[in-house]
């Protein structure tokens, strides 16, 4: 299974009072570690919207061990937890400059239309990705 990393500079809007990084921005994270993903993979999430699809999240699961505070770098740890041809899982790893995991978790993708956001194989609209996250899983 490949894992990329991607860096992340704390920046002090993503904070709160206390200087430590707001919840909701781990999710963030998540998508710029998901995004990094993807591309390392030769894909792109435009190339997909140029066909009217999209790929919304349909769970978020998040797990809080210790804050990240502002002013420090943290790294995105990302990887393909699970795949089978209509949901994709991806794993998250937020670390620390001391690689202590200080948040963990996944989420759920689908992909639809995106007028009326009915649910399409993701095997069967992209063969080129399908094959790609199986030979992830499969750790080929």
């Amino acid at each position: 299974m490949n894992k990329i990393r991607t860096p992340i500079d704390v920046r002090y809007q993503e904070t709160d009072q206390m200087g430590v990084v707001y919840h909701a921005n781990y999710l963030v994270w998540f998508e710029i570690g998901r995004t990094k993903y993807i591309e390392m993979l030769g894909f792109n999430y435009s190339d997909m919207e140029k066909h009217n699809i999209v790929s919304p999240v349909t769970d978020a699961q998040v797990s809080f061990k210790k804050p990240i505070r502002y002013g420090r770098q943290a790294v995105v740890e990302t990887w393909l937890e699970k795949y089978d041809g209509i949901r994709t899982v991806y794993g998250y790893n937020i670390m620390d400059e001391e690689e202590n995991i200080a948040v963990s978790g996944t989420t759920q993708h689908v992909i639809v239309k995106k007028e009326n956001f009915r649910p399409l194989s993701l095997r069967k609209a992209f063969p080129e990705w399908h094959q790609a996250y199986i030979q992830q899983i499969e750790g080929e």
